[in-house]
């Protein structure tokens, strides 16, 4: 068990029980048969129907704050916030925060048989978190993890008055009476995070009016949309030292049943925010055989707000130099980004190389610098990729 996992039920008193028994839960989910250069986790939550949960089929309409919370009639969501912090003297730290809910009942399925009593610690979602520090002047990278459930013991869950998503103590919530601005919070030991941001541009609804569809299966795909440029100030500690300054982050929605084939291995994603003003979202959804699946996709987001969706055909990216981990796995740390009808030609590069997720769902998700073709600094942002883990 990891140190992020232990007592998470402080409340009750049993050290590492709720904690132990999520994971064993996660596991179980993840043993779901699968490619064997697939990396597990996230391609088994993702792949497949979920009886009683309702799939993504087209667009919708969306409402904002009410969007911002919980669906609860989907089997899977999360709220993901990445940026930078950056101080008056040029010292950078990134951060992530994610907060994943994943559906453990629909909420047409009854909690309990009629001759059962009521109890507390029924709870029809499960909740994983994920905490990241990128220290770039002290080359440090730390991650942690942590498991909750949901339901009325409160140790995890989504609100929207006033809006609050939380795992424990780690949050992104209201910081006032109104939506805006948020306050981003998260600790564990010698790693802070205290921020408050608030947006400059209005939610990009991504693919289809936010019907972002996966895969060509049936309801393989998401309702998404980002908040691309929010901007504030804020703490973070590192191995105890604390700094303060500048924030500059971005923040993923997204809510499904299932998205990925079985013919998917994983992706590539990309959000850069450009000292122009624009920021550029990009995912190279990989088949199992190494190709790039013609449902990628990306938008670029113009200074003043107005999103230009990008279908797989209208961009490139290109490997250029990869990092072997100590398990003997290699991802690409290194790309050339182009998007040819935004005169976009970057080279997207890791600040730090090892920004590996050893937890439950291990992938890698760091800070990037974007170069343009000069070798001049035009932008940062950070990049995920999944599925380059042999089991």
């Amino acid at each position: 068990m990891t140190k992020a996992a232990k007592c998470v039920c402080r409340r009750c008193g049993v050290r590492d029980a709720p904690g132990f028994m999520l994971a064993v839960l996660f596991s179980l989910v993840m043993a779901i048969p699968r490619p064997v250069d697939a990396e597990p986790p996230l391609q088994s939550f993702l792949g497949g129907a979920a009886d009683g949960f309702e799939t993504v089929t087209g667009p919708r309409p969306f409402s904002f704050p009410a969007d911002h919370g919980a669906h609860p009639r989907y089997r899977v969501e999360w709220w993901y916030v990445t940026g930078v912090v950056t101080t008056s003297d040029a010292r950078r730290v990134g951060f992530q925060l994610t907060l994943f809910r994943f559906g453990l009942r629909p909420p047409s399925q009854s909690m309990k048989r009629a001759s059962e009593p009521e109890s507390t610690w029924r709870a029809r979602s499960a909740w994983l978190a994920h905490f990241g520090l990128t220290d770039v002047r002290n080359e440090r990278f730390v991650s942690r993890e942590r498991f909750a459930r949901g339901g009325s013991i409160g140790l995890a869950g989504a609100r929207t008055d006033p809006f609050r998503v939380w795992v424990e103590n780690w949050s992104i919530e209201s910081a006032g009476d109104s939506f805006w601005p948020l306050r981003i919070v998260a600790s564990d030991g010698d790693e802070r995070l205290d921020l408050q941001v608030d947006t400059i541009k209005p939610p990009v609804l991504q693919g289809e009016a936010g019907y972002s569809r996966k895969s060509a299966g049936p309801g393989n795909a998401s309702h998404y949309y980002s908040l691309t440029r929010l901007r504030g100030q804020g703490t973070v500690t590192v191995g105890g030292e604390t700094v303060s300054g500048e924030v500059s982050a971005w923040l993923d929605r997204e809510w499904s049943t299932s998205a990925l084939g079985p013919d998917q291995a994983g992706w590539d994603w990309f959000s850069l925010q450009l000292e122009d003003g624009r920021d550029v979202m990009v995912y190279r959804l990989r088949r199992v055989d190494g190709s790039q699946d013609p449902f990628s996709a990306g938008v670029v987001v113009a200074p003043d707000g107005h999103a230009s969706p990008l279908d797989s055909t209208a961009f490139t990216l290109t490997p250029t130099r990869w990092f072997q981990i100590d398990e003997g796995n290699r991802y690409p740390v290194a790309w050339r980004v182009e998007v040819p009808a935004h005169a976009l030609d970057l080279t997207v590069g890791a600040v730090l190389d090892q920004q590996h997720h050893e937890g439950l769902i291990p992938y890698w998700e760091g800070l990037v610098d974007a170069r343009d073709a000069s070798g001049r600094a035009v932008g940062s942002g950070y990049l995920e990729m999944t599925g380059y883990v042999r089991r």
